[in-house]
């Protein structure tokens, strides 16, 4: 499946090519300690490290979709209804530029 990867630190979101497993969000993600929020009525949801402020990170940057609290780190926008199964977003790179905000 195709998903958004958003960086903070580049200030990029691109598309990547992953395989529809948990895992496969995790190694994207770089934790096993994966949360999500939806972004929308559609399924896509933000899947984000849960402990991405507990961390003792450098400098990975922040972002936020929306009104939706800030996460550190890398994001992952992927379709995900009943939270089990995924696939690629209905939501395209450009809509979703226009919800970001780096911080």
């Amino acid at each position: 499946m195709q998903v958004l990867a958003i960086n903070p630190l580049t200030k990029e979101i691109n598309t990547v090519e992953i395989a529809n497993t948990k895992e496969a969000l995790q190694e994207l993600i770089g934790f096993n300690t994966v949360d999500s929020d939806e972004i929308d009525d559609n399924g896509d949801r933000l899947f984000f490290d849960e402990e991405c402020f507990i961390r003792q990170q450098g400098n990975v940057g922040r972002f936020k979709v929306d009104s939706l609290a800030p996460v550190a780190g890398i994001g992952v926008i992927v379709n995900s209804k009943d939270g089990k199964t995924f696939q690629s977003p209905v939501i395209n790179a450009q809509e979703l530029l226009q919800r970001v905000t780096y911080l």
